[in-house]
């Protein structure tokens, strides 16, 4: 299964909270969700954590799952996409800056069953690795050891990494290398759990495999369009 991440941004003019309402209320919901090959969607919109002030690269990011390759291909071949999805992506996100991972799920920490109306929060990382690390060393030490600390911090309720699938290296190499992904109760939860000690030694982890200067970090609030049972 692919799990693709979109990461996007509001156009110019429109603000974030216009931005997110457009895309979760019209645009998946008119376009993005009428592609037939998408099996689940969602739509996670960034909410501010307590404290945070810096401005944010995205407003938010789609998770898309297709069966595989060939679905894929043939998903973006569809009138769904070209006449629709793909026409409307101007009315709304600032496309020059949207990023797109195909990614391999690992689930570290299974949590509470998924639900239609979630009320956690999504607490999502960017990663590159360390520059010279080979790719296979780096996803070794993230899905193990880092994975082991991680583990540990008070008040996570589930935890995955996404990682950058092997076809997107044929060609060149992807902005990241993986993502991941931990559910905290609240914005609270989330702050919280930042601020203990747990969570500086995974963050002190990171120096072991991860280049720091290219971390990205955002709270979202997911929105399912399709699922969480996939569609058959």
């Amino acid at each position: 299964m692919i799990h693709q991440l979109i990461f996007a941004s509001p156009k110019p003019g429109m603000t974030e909270q216009e931005f997110q309402r457009y895309w979760i209320e019209v645009h998946a919901v008119k376009f993005a969700s009428k592609i037939p090959q998408i099996k689940r969607y969602m739509i996670d919109a960034r909410v501010d954590l307590p404290g945070e002030t810096k401005a944010p690269l995205w407003s938010g990011l789609a998770e898309i799952w297709l069966e595989n390759e060939k679905e894929q291909l043939a998903s973006m071949q569809t009138r769904e996409f070209l006449q629709g999805a793909r026409l409307d992506e101007p009315n709304w996100a600032a496309f020059w800056n949207t990023l797109v991972l195909d990614t391999d799920t690992h689930v570290l920490i299974e949590g509470p069953a998924l639900t239609k109306n979630p009320t956690w929060v999504k607490l999502v990382i960017l990663f590159k690795r360390k520059e010279g690390m080979k790719l296979e060393d780096f996803r070794k030490y993230s899905l193990g050891a880092h994975a082991d600390i991680g583990r540990k911090l008070p008040g996570l309720r589930r935890y995955i990494q996404c990682h950058t699938r092997d076809s997107w290296y044929v060609v060149g190499e992807p902005r990241f290398d993986s993502c991941a992904m931990l559910w905290f109760d609240s914005p609270e939860a989330t702050q919280k759990a930042l601020s203990l000690a747990e969570f500086a030694r995974a963050e002190d982890d990171l120096g072991n495999f991860v280049e720091k200067k290219y971390i990205f970090r955002m709270a979202v609030r997911e929105n399912w369009i399709i699922g969480p049972e996939a569609r058959k």
